[in-house]
């Protein structure tokens, strides 16, 4: 994407220990407005049901200041939702952006290397083979969807991994795993059938407190660490042989993201189902937003975020009385925006 000559304003903070922070005021500005965005739909997101509130109803409610009923309803039953909303949007987002950034290629997303089809068959396999509760079905998804990026990894290793090598393995992960789905879903009783495609299809229906709290906290502990090997994983869009030259340990660096980059988004899946393209678009828009080069980690973070909540409400409100699973929204918003970017990419002549 074309940047422009105008140089970006950029303010520098150090501290007393000697750390400076290089702060782009456009990044940091779209994270702010991100950030309000993705609060505001929290709140229109959270007064939506059959029992709505007003913005103001939710606020005072929150505050404390709610009746009982109200309590109830916001804490117990809708803020849950919105709080596994906001974080899932959260991981994929920067679980996409980390993708992208590793394998130096747009379409280097989860929902193209496997790694969300890898979680949902392990989530399958309790489902079908053990009719496993939702708490095995959790730890199911993520078992295979860290299974999933292990196998990506091993098989794209040769001396070092590659972006295309990388995009080449996991494509043909994602069709083997695809397979295995297929297969599972014909072998399942009736029941487990059904249960199986409405997980499937991605869903913040009936989530509560307990996905709150590991979600929350895998986020509080991956994100310094993500945000820490920032400078390196800016440097490895450059290529391996410069990184090398600047003091980069490229390896190491590449472990660690793609280890957290499939932790965040196996966590996801394995909280809220497969939500297709949010990882694939979110760290887009953001770069769009931004006009900045690299990896935009929080903007895609922010990004996601406001993106899962928002298609969260559209499910429910903009079909009328037809509630949809929020994947099936991000899926016709995603999959509307790749043909999109195909068809700008292509006229500009890079594909």
């Amino acid at each position: 994407m074309k940047t422009s000559g105008t140089p970006r304003a950029v303010r520098v903070l150090r501290t007393p220990g000697g750390l400076s922070v290089r702060l782009d005021l456009r990044t940091c500005t779209v994270v702010a407005l991100l950030v309000v965005a993705a609060l505001a739909a929290s709140v229109v997101l959270i007064g939506t049901g059959d029992f709505p509130m007003s913005a103001a109803d939710v606020l005072r409610t929150l505050a404390g200041e709610g009746n009982p009923g109200q309590e109830f309803i916001v804490r117990e039953l809708r803020l849950p939702r919105v709080l596994v909303g906001l974080l899932v949007g959260a991981c994929l987002g920067l679980g996409g952006a980390l993708f992208q950034s590793i394998s130096r290629n747009p379409l280097g997303s989860p929902d193209v290397l496997g790694l969300s089809q890898g979680a949902t068959a392990g989530a399958l396999i309790v489902i079908v083979l053990f009719s496993g509760s939702a708490a095995a079905v959790t730890l199911g998804a993520l078992a295979g969807g860290l299974t999933t990026g292990l196998a990506i990894y091993l098989l794209a290793w040769k001396r070092g991994v590659h972006g295309y090598r990388l995009v080449l393995v996991g494509i043909g992960v994602n069709a083997v795993a695809t397979a295995v789905n297929g297969y599972l879903i014909t072998k399942a009783d009736f029941v487990d059938a059904a249960r199986a495609v409405v997980w499937l299809t991605g869903s913040l229906n009936g989530r509560d407190w307990t996905q709150v709290g590991p979600l929350f906290a895998l986020c509080v502990v991956l994100l310094p660490l993500v945000l820490g090997c920032a400078r390196g994983l800016r440097m490895l869009e450059m290529g391996d042989d410069i990184s090398y030259a600047l003091g980069v340990h490229v390896e190491r660096v590449r472990l660690l993201m793609l280890g957290s980059a499939v932790l965040l988004v196996a966590a996801a899946t394995a909280a809220a189902g497969p939500v297709s393209f949010v990882a694939l678009t979110a760290p887009q828009l953001a770069r769009r937003l931004t006009r900045s080069p690299g990896p935009n980690l929080m903007p895609s973070l922010c990004m996601g975020a406001a993106l899962l909540v928002t298609a969260d409400w559209a499910a429910q409100r903009a079909f009328g009385a037809d509630q949809l699973p929020v994947g099936v929204v991000t899926g016709v918003l995603g999959g509307v925006y790749l043909l999109w970017l195909l068809v700008t990419e292509r006229r500009a002549g890079r594909i």
